[in-house]
């Protein structure tokens, strides 16, 4: 099995379409949240020289020198162009840099522990990560479940002012809505005052009041006689 060192190096030496096909493999969405994993450079690599990669790695994988491929390499090129977008600003490449650190700081805290509770136990405090390989390899993991994790929280936040959003448009409607109904309200009252108005002179005058009619008894019919 190819060590992570191993995998770098020769991911470093990709064609163009070996690069659109890491960057569309299987699972890549979640790799790709990491902007260093997608241009290839270790957190730490100065601004020039990541600026530097995105360069060439976005002529390799440019729908124009793929042609024969264009619509994956206009996504492999999207993610390249996503990545340096992240890491070009200050603000956004230090909270990646800080998810790094942060996954570093995880995996020698649980170095640490488990090396405490095999010397607890009496047996040899060695575990895998002492290999430098390994515990690169172990960063890189939870690493990749940091971005995830933060990924998440975005899309729920995401979701969240949706909401929010949807919640005061609606309230907005519903008080244009009310407004509108009270504005035809005062309207129809006012056009129709005029008429109230004479109603109420007219049934003063006795104009509305309907003539009485006296009560006249059915005609008397005479009973046959045999």
């Amino acid at each position: 099995m190819n060590t992570l060192k191993e995998t770098e190096k020769r991911d470093s030496v990709l064609t163009s379409k070996q690069q659109i096909d890491r960057l569309l493999r299987p699972g890549a969405s979640y790799a790709n949240l990491n902007p260093f994993e997608v241009l290839q450079v270790d957190p730490r690599t100065p601004i020039e020289d990541i600026k530097k990669k995105f360069r060439r790695m976005s002529i390799l994988v440019h729908p124009d020198k793929n042609q024969e491929d264009s619509e994956r390499a206009q996504k492999a090129f999207d993610e390249v162009t996503k990545a340096w977008r992240c890491l070009e600003n200050e603000g956004t490449r230090q909270k990646c840099l800080d998810i790094v650190e942060e996954a570093e700081a995880v995996v020698a805290k649980r170095i640490e522990e488990r090396k405490k509770q095999l010397k607890k136990e009496g047996k040899d405090s060695r575990v895998d990560e002492d290999d430098p390989e390994k515990l690169k390899r172990s960063v890189y993991v939870q690493t990749m479940k940091l971005f995830a994790d933060m990924e998440r929280k975005r899309r729920q936040q995401e979701v969240r002012d949706q909401e929010e959003r949807k919640r005061k448009r609606d309230q907005e409607i519903a008080e244009e809505e009310q407004k509108k109904a009270e504005k035809e309200w005062q309207k129809n009252f006012e056009e129709s005052r005029v008429d109230r108005v004479n109603s109420w002179k007219d049934f003063q005058k006795g104009k509305s009041a309907k003539k009485f009619k006296g009560f006249k008894p059915p005609k008397h019919k005479a009973e046959a006689r045999d």
